[in-house]
């Protein structure tokens, strides 16, 4: 009995979810005081994009305003939260390839390769979907060194927000509040691994909350 209430409630959540957590993001967005910071030049062509789990309610909606070349695609972990954000990427016209470093990785892996092949684009939160907070997996970086990719870093800090708490700390910034939203290029070019990852994670950390 227990296994079949908790069977519906899983197909009630994936049903619900996504739209409203879809409306609450479009509605809060609509209504917050947006500064975009651009501290590289733009970039215009097909491009890696990372952010910390914490900060996908803004972070996904940015990616999704992105002019970048070919279609857009992102990094999702298998567990049960990553069919409700499969769903929320469909509403967001960004395609799920579904995997974490945990879970699905190696086929996860294979996918994203023939799709930057293709010549298209992938977000990644390098810290997802369990943690720790902060914390960088191999894959991005690896990818970015392989295909020579640009990676965008997109990083904000609201005036006033709320913080869940939740192991990555999740911020949703509070309807009509100040958002500063910084964008960020970066080029991995003939580095080592770990002299990559360290100098990416502290790209990513120099505009995001404590």
């Amino acid at each position: 009995m227990k296994k079949l209430k908790r069977a519906i409630l899983r197909k009630i959540s994936l049903w619900i979810l996504p739209s409203l957590i879809y409306f609450l993001m479009v509605m809060f967005w609509k209504s917050y005081r947006k500064n975009f910071h651009y501290l590289d030049d733009e970039c215009n062509d097909n491009a890696l994009l990372v952010g910390w789990h914490s900060e996908l309610f803004v972070s996904l909606l940015v990616y999704q305003g992105l002019k970048l070349k070919g279609e857009k695609f992102s990094i999702v972990s298998q567990h049960h939260d990553g069919e409700i954000l499969t769903k929320l990427l469909t509403k967001l016209s960004i395609t799920a390839i579904r995997g974490s470093s945990a879970r699905g990785a190696r086929g996860a892996l294979m996918n994203a390769i023939k799709i930057l092949k293709a010549h298209h684009n992938i977000s990644f939160t390098p810290d997802g979907p369990k943690g720790p907070r902060y914390t960088l997996s191999d894959g991005v970086v690896a990818l970015a060194i392989k295909f020579r990719l640009p990676i965008v870093v997109v990083n904000y800090k609201p005036q006033s927000y709320w913080q869940l708490r939740s192991w990555d700390k999740f911020v949703v910034p509070k309807p009509f509040s100040t958002v500063d939203i910084y964008y960020q290029v970066v080029h991995l070019y003939d580095m080592e691994l770990d002299e990559a990852k360290s100098y990416l994670r502290q790209r990513m950390l120099e505009y995001a909350l404590a």
